[in-house]
């Protein structure tokens, strides 16, 4: 049987890295520009790609050619998917020392390729790099707990890389490493340690693909859930989740608050300071009740200056006193344009209330707060 060689390897991979890389162009182009480290991840796996045909043209091309530049693409398309994974989690790094280490590599690959030829030297200069740079990238992906499944993919690959490079390593030690060997030798060992970065390289494209997907799955949970404007939760959102609180405590025998909250005299700030300046005013509402929230609590816009805010497991007395406090920030407020709340609470009071219930009851005592003088607090 004919052996399979490291050149038939290299060129199926490098068409499919090729090929993956215009996926990955394409998800940047389409998704939206808070999913960073698309154009990095694209960008390596055209660098490799050109790499790997580079290198199958060894035999017919100059070593320069052949052999060092395929080094130096190598070495940048390694630290660049490194560079996407870092700005897709929003980590900042200075990537010069980067750069200078792989210029000085590139130096050394030179003269190991054209003034005293070592495959060997060339070997370990490789397999260190990839093997540290694989393992700061495995390490980077770990911090970010918990791991999806994709990015468990992500790490399971590049533990796998590292691994076998380290592997290479070792082995280009014993006994068993020819001293003649070269890159297209077709032994099983040189094939495997090959064809390990080839695939590795393909199944990180393919999970960093995933953690894109699922990164973006998340921002459209997010912009279906939160108002466009205020960042608080949609009404439709604050439904579900009172609907689900309102089914924890007929389960637990716990209770809850419903809050509705209205800035007062909103339409006038909006006349007189015009509409920018009012939706400035919402987003300073929103932010500033939510410093005053504990995690489990929800905030969201129930329509134009009108807000309801759930209080999962908490009491009338409770309750009085979060809307106290958010009526006192507000009435306290230095930043112009001033303004004030009124707000309406209720709680669970017999077995037959639901959620409509709940948010009538709450309405009819803002409404009270309103009548009685605005700027207050009522309860129902």
């Amino acid at each position: 049987m004919t052996p399979i060689e490291p050149r038939t390897v290299l060129l199926l991979t490098g068409i499919m890295g090729g090929l993956m890389s215009l996926v990955m162009y394409g998800l940047k182009r389409s998704y939206p520009a808070s999913i960073k480290g698309l154009g990095e991840w694209s960008g390596a796996l055209l660098i490799l790609f050109v790499g790997g045909i580079l290198v199958a043209g060894g035999g017919r091309l100059p070593d320069l050619v052949a052999i060092s530049v395929p080094s130096l693409l190598l070495w940048m398309g390694v630290y660049l998917t490194f560079r996407g994974t870092q700005r897709f989690f929003g980590v900042t790094s200075n990537a010069l020392p980067w750069l200078i280490c792989i210029a000085a590599m590139s130096a050394v690959q030179v003269w190991l390729t054209l003034v005293q030829p070592s495959y060997h030297m060339r070997l370990i200069l490789t397999t260190l790099f990839v093997s540290g740079l694989s393992s700061a990238h495995a390490w980077l992906i770990f911090r970010q707990r918990p791991l999806s499944p994709a990015q468990g993919l992500a790490l399971g690959v590049l533990l796998f890389l590292t691994a076998a490079q380290i592997v290479r390593l070792v082995t280009s030690f014993s006994d068993s490493f020819p001293v003649s060997i070269e890159f297209f030798d077709t032994s099983g060992l040189q094939l495997f340690y090959i064809a390990s970065f080839s695939f590795a390289l393909l199944l990180f494209a393919i999970s960093a693909v995933l953690m894109a997907t699922e990164r973006l799955r998340i921002e459209l949970e997010r912009i279906a859930n939160h108002d466009s404007l205020t960042q608080a939760f949609t009404r439709r959102h604050m439904d579900t989740g009172c609907q689900v609180e309102l089914s924890k405590c007929w389960r637990q025998g716990r209770n809850m608050a419903v809050l509705m909250l209205d800035l007062d005299h909103f339409k006038k700030i909006n006349d007189t300071y015009g509409h920018p300046v009012g939706d400035q005013t919402l987003i300073r509402f929103v932010t500033q009740v939510n410093t005053l929230l504990r995690p489990p609590d929800m905030l969201g816009r129930y329509g134009g200056e009108e807000f309801l805010l759930l209080l999962p497991d908490t009491s009338e007395a409770t309750a009085l006193l979060v809307a106290e406090r958010i009526r006192a920030a507000c009435e306290q407020t230095q930043t112009e344009p001033r303004f004030t709340v009124s707000i309406g609470l209720t709680t669970i009071q017999a077995n037959s209330d639901t959620v409509e219930t709940l948010t009538a009851r709450a309405d009819q005592a803002l409404y009270r707060a309103k009548a009685q003088g605005r700027n207050r607090v009522e309860a129902a």
